[in-house]
């Protein structure tokens, strides 16, 4: 460390010090609450600038009554710039970012990288702006929610603050990209999963109104999407409207399996070439046929709620199929199918972006094709092609996230449709209930869940996953080999306070376990001493312990074997240490009293 940087970190030093006497916690944590609103709002608005320039750049001048073959090469050059700078400039994975920040929450102690704070920005505005079929908003969130945590490190904040300022970071950029404040904190709440006290609502309201209220200044005060409601909602269209909920919970389910299936193709592929040519080859392929799926889509979901149906099919091979009257359902139905492919080649072969533009996407084009096939097939029922997509954004941005109160608000902060209220609660629920049939996690958390690393509003699941092995841990248990005499044992025990001893050979695989109570009529006889060895009076353990297990899995192995220490081995079956159930009682005690405060 130079002089220069000594003088700076003593500098920092006495304005922590001078902030510890002079600011109470509470109101420095609304400070910084405030701080990170301005900071996300900042970055939302610089990351879809970008897009926008980018776009506009590359495709202002194309011709709507003709296929464009530019969309074959843009999106390719946008993967393969994004990827070789994650690769080359980043060299970490920024890909699904909020998984990343249900991790870090959970398994780093809130703790997140800097560069996120600056990585996705860069590259999703490359992705998206040259035409990747994904969405912004993952990768803001990530940012606001590294800023979050590195202003929170910077400052000494304490792990549960830290927590805190996370989600704080997650509500700004949700409610500045959108411009959408109360969207902000129930997204926070409900798809971070975070449990907050009354106390700590302020600091995310703080930071919310903040994000939006700079958007504002710098976007204007118009909702993102203009839409005026031209046919108020009548009580009779309910059972459609709950039709619809289940038709978007089916399509949620069908978005979220086949993009968990097609992430794990891509990640057996270890080339990066071969990942960034075959998602080049899915992806460009796609818009070429279907130019809707060019960009985040925002594009096509104005055209639906504004009635402007007639520029769908511009610049695509099936633009003959205007005129007929099923034409264009059946070219939105092929792009339902198709999005969810696009999406995940643009990021498997080296973009970047998430699924919430995607998800919004998909359910206006569901609620478009929902109603005006209902009204093709039964004349005499009019259902409104505008109010139905907006509740189909709703009803699959519910059920892909696991958000039913995230996705009415934003949809009614979005557009302004707070008189559809009802019908957008009706399609979330039944969409929700829908997906919930099918899968119990959403789309951003079955990765960690199936890895038991996911952190939920349940407590003591909260608080068992955010336990770690390390801490639990015994090594002090001293060991024994199988050729070992009872006297050998013996003379183990008399240096050794605990009442079970791992057997294991010279390759430190564990071979049983030799427990006190079963040698303890025997081990006061000398004459004894030279006459058994261990291999013939240790035992088996009722069950072993991997480092992989979860910490949930572990309590119920415990439960199940009725034992009070069980040994941990590694996957080749190596002794590693032992776990005991007073160990995870007080790990666990100390957790919940330094996470959630007032439980203990």
């Amino acid at each position: 460390m130079t002089n220069i940087d000594k003088e700076k970190k003593n500098r920092f030093d006495a304005v922590l010090l001078w902030r510890e006497k002079h600011i109470s916690e509470k109101y420095f944590i609304l400070i910084l609450s405030f701080i990170i609103g301005i900071c996300t709002a900042l970055s939302a608005v610089l990351l879809k600038e970008a897009i926008r320039l980018i776009q506009h750049f590359l495709t202002g001048n194309a011709d709507a009554t003709r296929a464009n073959y530019f969309y074959l090469v843009y999106p390719v050059i946008g993967i393969l710039l994004s990827g070789l700078f994650v690769k080359y400039i980043v060299g970490d994975d920024i890909s699904h970012g909020v998984t990343k920040i249900l991790y870090a929450i959970s398994q780093r102690k809130s703790r997140i990288k800097k560069h996120n704070m600056w990585s996705s920005l860069v590259a999703s505005s490359i992705t998206i702006g040259f035409g990747g079929s994904v969405g912004a908003e993952a990768p803001i969130v990530l940012t606001g929610s590294a800023i979050g945590s590195n202003l929170g490190r910077m400052f000494k904040m304490e792990q549960r603050t830290l927590m805190l300022l996370v989600g704080c970071g997650a509500a700004g950029a949700i409610a500045g990209i959108f411009k959408a404040p109360i969207a902000g904190l129930l997204f926070t709440i409900e798809v971070l999963m975070l449990d907050f006290t009354t106390a700590s609502v302020l600091p995310l309201l703080t930071t919310s109104v903040t994000a939006a209220t700079v958007s504002y200044i710098f976007t204007g005060t118009d909702a993102m999407f203009k839409f005026n409601q031209t046919e108020i909602f009548a009580i009779h269209r309910i059972p459609y409207v709950f039709l619809l909920g289940v038709l978007c919970g089916l399509i949620a389910l069908y978005f979220t399996r086949i993009t968990i299936r097609i992430e794990k193709i891509f990640r057996k592929i270890q080339s990066f070439w071969k990942k960034f040519l075959l998602g080049a080859a899915i992806l460009s392929i796609l818009i070429f046929l279907l130019p809707p799926l060019y960009g985040e889509g925002y594009d096509t979901i104005g055209s639906l709620i504004g009635r402007q149906y007639d520029s769908l099919m511009d610049g695509s091979l099936f633009y003959p199929m205007q005129g007929y009257d099923w034409g264009l359902p059946m070219f939105l139905a092929f792009i339902v199918f198709a999005k969810v492919f696009a999406a995940i080649a643009t990021n498997g072969g080296g973009g970047c972006g998430g699924i919430f533009a995607p998800s919004l996407y998909l359910g206006a084009i569901a609620g478009f094709v929902f109603s005006r096939s209902v009204g093709q097939l039964f004349p005499a029922v009019h259902l409104s092609c505008e109010n139905f997509a907006l509740m189909g954004m709703a009803g699959v941005m519910s059920a892909v996230m696991h958000s039913p109160l995230t996705a009415v608000f934003l949809i009614a902060e979005l557009t302004g449709g707070f008189d559809l209220f009802l019908p957008l609660m009706i399609v979330s629920l039944a969409a929700y209930i829908t997906i919930l049939c099918f899968e119990r996690y959403s789309l951003y958390s079955i990765r960690l869940a199936q890895k038991g690393e996911l952190l939920t509003h349940h407590k003591d699941k909260a608080v068992l996953t955010l336990l770690t092995l390390d801490a639990v841990i015994e090594k002090d248990f001293m060991a024994v080999h199988p050729k070992m005499t009872l006297g050998d044992v013996v003379k183990v025990i008399a240096k050794s306070g605990r009442n079970v001893f791992p057997v294991t050979d010279d390759n430190n695989v564990l071979r049983g376990i030799v427990l006190l109570d079963n040698i303890r009529n025997i081990m006061f006889r000398p004459e004894l001493y030279d006459r058994f060895k261990v291999k013939k009076f240790m035992v088996s353990p009722p069950a072993k312990i991997t480092p992989s297990m979860p910490m949930d899995k572990i309590m119920r192995i415990f439960d199940d074997a009725k034992a009070w220490n069980l040994p941990v081995v590694d996957e080749a079956g190596k002794y590693l240490g032992f776990i005991s159930k007073s160990k995870i009682f007080n790990a666990y005690r100390d957790v919940l009293v330094e996470n959630f405060p007032g439980d203990d």
